[in-house]
């Protein structure tokens, strides 16, 4: 029986706490003083309302009507660049981290897969700018996908998307939810905590995986 190559493999990364050590409460603190809310107020007026987490599920069509709704429960102009600087300042790339979509890229795919809104999605090559050229046109936010993790219908999307099966796949989230529902369709999916060595995780799934033949 011959052989036929096996699917390409498919590299699938969270941001926030993955790439990136996210800093929340730095955010916050930058919102509060864009538009004069106090943290619990701005939880009130956004997150606890269950805004955020329908942008991440695609909610809204694109920036611009995210932006619009987000001022809207502010009650205040909130410029988007302002908005953008506040987001990125509580951002910081964690090297070694990005090394392992560098490892990853040489063996398949890479994607990114953030639970994040279609603003977001304007300004990720900006806030880490080492990321755009690892993914190229796969700096992917969940939004995209009408699905937020760890629901598995937006890990279904990205698979049909990008033509490769759930076996083939690998997933890195700091999540344990959203790991067990990248698991639930098949990804081979990996929990990222403060001492996980993502480079040795990407590795071990390349030796297991890649010379698979498809019969």
């Amino acid at each position: 029986m011959n052989e036929t190559p096996a699917p390409p493999l498919l590299f699938l990364f969270d941001m926030d706490d993955v790439l990136v050590r996210y800093d929340w409460m730095t955010r916050m603190a930058g919102l509060t003083e864009l538009t004069g809310h106090d943290f619990a107020e701005l939880r009130r007026r956004w997150w606890d309302t269950g805004n955020e987490q329908r942008a991440e599920a695609g909610h809204y069509a694109d920036g611009d009507e995210y932006l619009a709704a987000f001022q809207q429960a502010m009650g205040c102009e909130v410029p988007e660049s302002e908005w953008a600087r506040v987001r990125g300042a509580a951002m910081t790339e964690l090297p070694d981290r990005v090394e392992a979509v560098r490892i990853a890229k040489q063996h398949g795919r890479v994607a990114l897969l953030t639970n994040n809104g279609p603003l977001a999605g304007r300004w990720l090559h900006q806030w880490v700018p080492s990321l755009p050229p690892l993914f190229e046109e796969h700096l992917d936010t969940s939004s995209a996908f009408g699905a937020r993790k760890p629901d598995p219908d937006v890990f279904r999307r990205v698979l049909e998307h990008h033509g490769v099966p759930a076996e083939r796949t690998f997933f890195a989230d700091d999540m344990p939810e959203n790991v067990a529902g990248a698991r639930s369709v098949g990804i081979t999916a990996v929990l990222v905590e403060r001492d996980t060595d993502l480079r040795q995780a990407v590795r071990t799934f390349v030796s297991a995986h890649e010379t698979t033949p498809v019969a």
